[in-house]
């Protein structure tokens, strides 16, 4: 228990991220006060709450044609309808999540009985923000040391579109996905990584191939096109383990394995259904005349300014400092900013859904890539001038977002 609660694992830093994330919350608390009514449940939220207990009740399989959805008479969104009674964007697994905290509030999945709970319906999307500004103050710290862990959070913690996400506050609810796509590339950075020790491959990395495993299952299963995370995940293990690729293949099999393992379970093992959800499956929805449409830029742009008005300021700086400094480039800096530019030019290619939550899965790798600049420029001659710089931009950005939260009022 001493070696569990030494200073290196609660510490100061700790203490410090652990005070911004109760900020964070306090800010999601703020917002779904002012912001929603304690019953408010919208028709897609009842629908995806409605099809997971009916899962979860061992009654049908949520996002797939069942007798059950036409006997409720759950108004059915239009791309299910039109997707033969499958949901062409998320597995079961979406369902799943969403409908958890009634699981046991209510022993009915009569529709009326939700409109008790929009509040609470909200829970698993506010966990999954505070995990994964958990998991991106671990990886910035580790990476760049205290100053670009707490940078990175505290761009996170005042982002507008990751307090709406995590409350659901006129937002899909897609902070899942961009939590399991976070955790998928850092989780296999770091398997890459522990291959040069002379250590059996997978039964040594059995806990990273499970945490690999389920990141890409909750990012595939909340949004299918995230697909494209597993070529990404084995070309970082490939580039990192150059003479151990035998060993990354293993490993990302071992992973993609159990993601799979896990979707199919969330089919309830039947095969045909499982074959049938992922014939509907939308994995790529590109519209390549987007990219020539000045408006798809101008709604990025605007996008942009909402994970964070600093972002406006701090990309292009962050982008300056990374192509003429040649001590910037290097593959801690590099990887985030590839995957977020990778997202950036799926948002841009899909203007309809989910073009979104690419946006929103692109936000948190933006936030490492300004942290790992940041850091490397606070270690130069210029610190001061860097330091004074870096505060400025977060105390205006933590301003303008605490003035917006103050204008917001519950909807009439």
């Amino acid at each position: 228990m001493s070696k569990f609660l030494s200073r290196e694992r609660f510490g100061r830093p700790q203490i410090l991220a652990g005070l911004l994330l109760l900020g964070f919350l306090a800010q999601c608390g703020w917002l779904l006060v002012r912001g929603t009514e304690p019953t408010e449940i919208d028709s897609s939220q009842l629908f995806r709450v409605v099809e997971g207990l009916q899962q979860w009740s061992g009654d049908s399989v949520a996002g797939t044609p069942s007798v059950e959805r036409l006997e409720a008479g759950t108004p059915t969104p239009p791309e299910v309808k039109q997707n033969d009674g499958y949901d062409p964007n998320h597995s079961p697994l979406w369902y799943l999540l969403a409908s958890l905290p009634l699981l046991d509030w209510t022993g009915t999945t009569e529709s009326a009985s939700f409109h008790y709970w929009g509040w609470l319906a909200r829970t698993p999307y506010l966990i999954f923000g505070l995990l994964l500004g958990a998991s991106l103050w671990y990886v910035a710290r580790r990476l760049y040391g205290n100053a670009g862990g707490y940078i990175a959070l505290a761009l996170y913690c005042v982002s507008p579109t990751i307090l709406r996400s995590s409350t659901l506050y006129a937002a899909q609810p897609e902070i899942g996905a961009a939590w399991g796509a976070f955790g998928a590339i850092f989780t296999a950075i770091a398997v890459a990584h522990t291959l040069y020790a002379p250590r059996e491959v997978v039964m040594w990395n059995w806990r990273r191939i499970l945490l690999l495993g389920l990141s890409l299952a909750l990012a595939i299963g909340s949004q299918f096109s995230l697909v494209i995370l597993i070529p990404i995940a084995l070309g970082f293990m490939l580039y990192l383990a150059p003479t151990r690729r035998r060993a990354a293949v293993a490993i990302w099999a071992a992973a993609c394995g159990v993601a799979f393992l896990l979707l199919f379970a969330c089919y309830l093992f039947r095969p045909s259904l499982f074959w049938q959800g992922l014939r509907h499956a939308r994995f790529i929805g590109i519209t390549w005349p987007a990219f020539l449409m000045p408006s798809t830029y101008v709604r990025i742009l605007a996008q942009t300014g909402q994970s964070g008005p600093a972002l406006l300021l701090a990309i292009p700086a962050a982008l300056i400092a990374y192509f003429a400094w040649r001590r910037s480039r290097y593959f801690g800096s590099t990887a985030p900013l590839m995957t977020a530019a990778l997202f950036l030019l799926l948002g841009l290619g899909t203007p309809h859904y989910p073009g979104f939550g690419f946006q929103l899965i692109a936000t948190p790798f933006w936030f490492v890539f300004v942290a790992a600049i940041a850091a490397d420029l606070l270690e130069t001659q210029r610190r001061d001038l860097v330091l004074a710089c870096v505060w400025g931009l977060l105390l205006a950005n933590a301003l303008w977002n605490l003035a917006e939260l103050a204008r917001v009022g519950r909807p009439l």
